[in-house]
């Protein structure tokens, strides 16, 4: 399957800081001086702080023009796994906008979020998409293309912890699903090629901003593996040449599913403005601040106007290779599967 989504707006912001400080500055939170008249929580993801800072006070608006409420909007952000483990053990989320299926999935198993939330909104409840890139240090001094030379002696990388991150989940299946297409199916060989990327990794952080922070801040690694919208967002961001973004020929799609936490936002009345703040999320509107992010979008409209954003890339999905996330769960990533033998070895 092969998804490609637009270059870089003309008419649409590539984010950075200008954005992103005033997202942040605009972001919906209550000052003591200004009670807000409804106030949710959006629990997220860690590497999306500023995309959903610049998204609230856009909706907070719309809001109070229809509804004559003002609105603060929360923000809560850890790894994606992490935030689900918070809102199992209390934290109140209305809403939900994760990096990985499986982490809705736990929520709506234990009675959270909807069983059928996946067919409640479009695209399987991911507004938009992204898939694992690599960014470089200026010039390319590696000469890293593609999944290949992540394996040289001479290669250090960045990317969080696969037990901890569904940031670090992605490229993991994503180098294993590129192995096994090498391979041609050698599961062996898949596990001996994606352990030698993981012997390769100079510091497992917890969560994807970590690992950003790990390689921006303090200078590890030859190369970043995280999504390529963090990617994009980190070389725009920073000097001029100081990063490359490298976009592998192969790699995986990453979804980004939102869902209603029903049990919470029913308790505290706040249903109706928890599914509104969703179907936002696919409006044109809303599919223009997250493109300026660099995500990938859906919205017909917005894909023709970033038709040059981004290179073309063959995406794979997990239910090809892998059969569904909760065969890849059950497989790579719990206790004793395939992950643990990878690391042991």
């Amino acid at each position: 399957m092969v998804l490609s989504t637009p270059s870089r707006p003309r008419s649409l912001r590539v984010i950075p800081r200008s954005l992103a400080a005033a997202a942040i500055a605009l972001s919906g939170l209550v000052s003591p001086a200004q009670a807000q008249d409804r106030e949710i929580l959006n629990v997220s993801y860690d590497i999306a702080r500023e995309l959903y800072a610049a998204l609230n006070p856009v909706f907070a608006e719309k809001w109070q023009a229809e509804h004559g409420e003002t609105l603060s909007i929360q923000q809560s952000h850890a790894g994606s796994s992490k935030q689900a483990r918070a809102i199992l053990q209390g934290l109140k989320a209305d809403l939900v906008t994760f990096n990985q299926v499986l982490d809705v999935q736990i929520l709506a198993d234990n009675g959270f979020v909807d069983e059928d939330w996946q067919q409640d909104l479009p695209n399987n409840a991911s507004p938009y998409y992204s898939l694992p890139a690599f960014l470089v240090r200026g010039g390319n001094p590696k000469g890293i293309e593609d999944w290949d030379d992540l394996v040289r002696d001479d290669v250090s990388i960045i990317f969080p912890n696969p037990k901890t991150s569904g940031n670090a989940r992605y490229t993991y299946l994503a180098a294993y699903a590129y192995a096994l297409d090498k391979f041609q199916g050698d599961d062996a060989a898949a596990q001996e090629f994606v352990g030698k990327i993981l012997r390769n990794v100079a510091v497992f952080d917890t969560g994807g901003r970590g690992a950003t922070t790990s390689f921006v801040e303090r200078g590890l690694g030859d190369v970043l593996i995280t999504f390529e919208a963090e990617v994009e967002n980190i070389r725009a961001a920073e000097a001029e040449g100081a990063y490359e973004r490298v976009v592998p020929p192969v790699s995986l799609l990453a979804e980004f599913p939102v869902a209603l936490v029903r049990k919470v936002a029913d308790e505290r009345g706040n249903t109706e403005v928890a599914e509104a703040y969703l179907d936002f999320l696919y409006s044109t509107e809303a599919q223009e601040i997250i493109a300026a992010f660099n995500n990938r979008v859906h919205d017909p409209e917005v894909v023709e106007a970033t038709a040059d954003q981004f290179p073309e890339v063959r995406l794979i999905t997990v239910e090809e290779v892998f059969g569904s996330w909760a065969e890849a769960q059950e497989t790579h990533f719990g206790d004793g599967g395939t992950l643990d033998k990878v690391f042991r070895n």
